[in-house]
This record gives structure tokens, sequence and C-alpha cells, in this order.
């Protein structure tokens, strides 16, 4: 298998983590979508990563069929359980931690992408609030060592990459603002499959 996309992307990153914890092979093709575009177009026709190509030459792209993939790959040890209210409780913080993470990705792109001048700051202002609050109910459900069933689950990667990139490239919209969240990022890096995939540049 072949990723595409740089681990500083959060998505991107989520999928490494996860490949590393299955202990599943991956080459990894670190394709920027600033510089790589057309490259990365040639995969996906959106243009978008992470892109994972499989074995046999199929593309899957966005983070979230990709991770259906993996766990699938992955049977009973998937950190998403497949049924119940086990995997509600799992997707409900996976999409609270993804959602937050998209409105910090759109703010990072509204406030540090856009030419000077044509800032929309209302907007900005908007995205960032929206980013907070999910993280802020993040970090109301880490009562205990992990976000959901007292184990390692994606709600924790997905928390953790969305956390990590706004700590390196938005460090003001955390602020100490969520020192729970902040333990399980370092707890998490500390484990060589996921700190591993840190970006590196």
């Amino acid at each position: 298998m072949q990723l595409i996309g740089r681990t500083l992307s959060p998505f991107v990153r989520r999928v490494a983590a996860t490949l590393a914890v299955y202990g599943l092979a991956c080459e990894s093709l670190p394709l920027s979508t600033v510089t790589d575009g057309d490259a990365i177009r040639q995969r996906n026709p959106l243009g978008r990563v992470p892109a994972l190509i499989l074995d046999d030459g199929e593309v899957l792209v966005d983070s979230a069929a990709i991770l259906d993939h993996l766990d699938e790959l992955a049977g009973d040890a998937a950190l998403t359980p497949r049924l119940g209210a086990e995997r509600r409780q799992v997707l409900r913080a996976v999409m609270l931690g993804v959602g937050a993470t998209e409105k910090a990705v759109a703010a990072y792109y509204e406030g540090q992408r856009r030419p000077e001048g044509l800032v929309w700051a209302e907007g900005l202002a908007n995205l960032e609030a929206q980013a907070q609050a999910g993280f802020g109910a993040l970090e109301a459900m880490l009562t205990g060592e992990h976000l959901c069933l007292g184990r390692l689950t994606q709600a924790d990667v997905t928390a953790v990459c969305g956390h990590d990139f706004v700590a390196r490239v938005m460090p003001g919209l955390l602020e100490g603002r969520f020192p729970r969240l902040t333990a399980l990022s370092a707890r998490l890096n500390a484990d060589p499959r996921i700190g591993g995939t840190a970006f590196r540049g």
C-alpha cells in the first residue's frame, strides 16, 4: 500500500497512525496539495489527501473511507467497534474530533493562506469558535486515560491528530484551554507507532 499526503495534514496523519497501530506496511508518498496538486490528481481527481493506493492498484479517498477499510483488515483489533452502543460512542467522539479539526483547518486557510487584506475576520472568528467548541466537547469527555471505552480507540487518534495540527500551526487557538487533550497528546505521542507519524518539517 501507498499513502499519499504529508502527515502535516491531520487527516493523513490519522490514517498513518492507524496503519502503524495495526502493524500494516505502507509506503509514504508525502505529496503536498500546495506544490504537488497535479501528481495528487492523477490518483485522486479531487486533488485531496489522504488517498490510499492498495496493492492491487485500487485507490481509496477520504480518511473516513480509508479507515473503514483498514478496520476491516484489523478485524477484532479495530480501533472502532463494529456494532452497537460502543460503536456509536466512539463514532460520536470521532466526529467531534473531525469536525473540530475541519474547522481549525478552515480557520488556518482563512487566517494564514489568504492574500493580505482579503481575510474575512468575522468568518475566521466563527471558524475558530467552532473549532474550540469541538475540542471543548472532547475535553469534557476525557475523564480518564482515553476518550471512550477505557482503551485506545479511533476517537483518541483523531483527537490527538487534530490537536497536534492546531498546536503546530495555530497555537493561540489552544492557549492552555484543553489540558486533558494536551495530556492525551503527550501519552499517545510517547507511543512510537503514533508519535512516529508526527510531521517533521
